[in-house]
Order: structure tokens, then sequence, then C-alpha cells
């Protein structure tokens, strides 16, 4: 009311509200920064566009997974939950990183896509399973610790476990449906190119 009442009035958060927002707004520019170098990094040795994507594709899973985790905990989220979610974009990527490049260097050798998928996932299961369950088990302690020096700590190892191990089951089973896939498109395109370019074979310039 009182700002309604008078034009010369302005109303602006000061203090740690206005730190809190700013440091909300370098968080946000950071991890798109940060998913864009991750673009670019895994783009150049991978000397693809879309590999690099369906590496990435977990990302989104994940901060599904940290939300839910906050909902389970009872943890309201917080600032420190951003840098957990950071923290776990790097986690899950790797994991994904790990199968595409085994599937990638199957298919190299002449194994044929499908098998090579086959293959990776039984014998990448292990790593990544067991990865992520170390992960959640090694952070259950300052999860569950009820001091006050913890409570701070905790909304960043939730966005992190809970995270990662939401991450952990969507990787197994994404990245290679996302690859066959991928490669039925491809198949049906150039056929479809093929079918579609058959007529104007036999014609010729004058």
């Amino acid at each position: 009311e009182l700002l309604r009442g008078s034009e010369d009035l302005q109303f602006v958060f000061r203090g740690a509200v206005a730190e809190a927002e700013e440091t909300k707004k370098r968080l946000i520019i950071g991890s798109i920064a940060m998913m864009f170098a991750l673009f670019a990094l895994l783009a150049i040795p991978f000397q693809s566009i879309l590999q690099p994507l369906y590496i990435l594709a977990v990302v989104p899973f994940g901060v599904i997974g940290a939300l839910l985790g906050h909902m389970i905990m009872g943890v309201t989220p917080s600032d420190l939950s951003l840098f957990g979610i950071i923290a776990m974009a790097g986690v899950v990527v790797n994991d994904s990183l790990v199968m595409v490049d085994d599937i990638n260097q199957r298919v190299r050798a002449g194994t044929p896509l499908r098998q090579a998928v086959l293959q990776s996932g039984q014998l990448r299961f292990r790593p990544i399973f067991l990865t992520s369950i170390t992960t959640f088990v090694g952070l259950m302690p300052l999860m569950f610790d009820n001091s006050l020096q913890a409570q701070f700590l905790i909304p960043m190892a939730v966005s992190l476990a809970y995270g990662v191990l939401f991450a952990t089951g969507i990787t197994l089973l994404l990245i290679p449906c996302v690859l066959v896939v991928a490669d039925d498109l491809k198949s049906a395109l150039r056929k479809f190119s093929s079918w579609y370019g058959r007529p104007f074979k036999g014609l010729r310039k004058p």
C-alpha cells in the first residue's frame, strides 16, 4: 500500500536476501556454461554432434532424482542443492561417457551395434551400478546427521546422492536404447532416400 501511495518509494532486496538471489543467478549461468563446456569437450573426441547429446540426456533425469530425493527426505531445496546438482551432473555424464565409448570401440572393432550394446550393457552394468551405490552409501551418514553443522550440507548431499542413484538406472536403459533407435532412424532415412531417388536415376542431363 505504501508503494501505491507514493511514486518515489521503491522496494528492493538488500543484505542476505539480495546475496542469495545473486548467488542463484550465478549458479544458473554457471550451470548453463558448464553444459556447453561439457558438450564441446565431448564433441571434440567423439567427432559427433549427436553422441554428446545422448550422453548429456541423462542430466535432466538426475535433476528429477535430486528433486525426488528432497521430497523423500523432507529437505527444503536451497542454494547448496544446486551445488549438489552440478556435482551430480559430472558423475552421471562420466557413467554415460564410459558406456558410449565402450560401445563405439566395439562397433569400430566390427561388432554389430545391437550386439555391442548388449555386450557393453552386461560388462559395464557392475562398475556403473557400484559407483552409484557407493556414492549413495558414502553420503548416507551426512544425509541422516541431525547435528546443526550438517544441516547446511544435507541439501547438497541429497541432490548428489539421489540424483546419481536415479540417473544410474536411466543411464543403463536410456543410452543403449537411444543408440539403437538412432541407428534404426539412420537406416530408415537411408532406405527412404534410396527409394525416393530411384525414379530420378534414369534421368540424364541433355
